[in-house]
């Protein structure tokens, strides 16, 4: 399965909508270079796919890609349905591990606040990075077969 790259945000600051950079290079071991969430944890990027940001679109929400703090926006990937452990190979170097499926928002999220609901919690997806490199919007990411 291979999908495509539609938005590469950061913020400097957690619980806020990210910007759309264009690309970024996501360091092993931390995640998006001079993103808030990047650290050695377990949820050092996330993805959320922009069919379900279509979704709270359709709801009337003016939601677009970066609005509910998601660093990689993806197309064409069912991401909440992947297993943990699923690796991704994301443009033509990075190799990232799902490590969460969706997350429980934090009381007083701003994201929440600014637009009444946040997908996050329930088809967000997050995953630390195994291999550095570059990504950026256009660029693919694809579903490995497990080893």
């Amino acid at each position: 399965m291979v999908g495509r790259i539609v938005a590469v945000c950061t913020s400097e600051t957690k619980g806020v909508r990210k910007d759309n950079v264009q690309r970024a290079y996501l360091q092993e071991g931390s995640g998006l270079v001079g993103d808030a969430h990047a650290g050695p944890w377990h949820r050092q990027v996330s993805l959320l796919a922009v069919e379900s940001i279509a979704r709270m679109r359709q709801k009337g929400l003016d939601v677009h890609p970066g609005d509910f703090a998601e660093n990689l926006t993806t197309e064409g990937l069912e991401l909440h349905s992947l297993p943990v452990g699923t690796r991704v190979k994301i443009g033509e170097q990075v190799l990232g591990e799902v490590t969460q499926i969706g997350k429980k928002c934090h009381v007083g999220c701003a994201v929440f606040k600014q637009v009444g609901d946040c997908i996050m919690p329930r088809e967000g997806i997050f995953i630390k990075v195994l291999k550095s490199g570059q990504v950026e919007v256009g660029g693919t990411i694809e579903v490995l077969p497990d080893v």
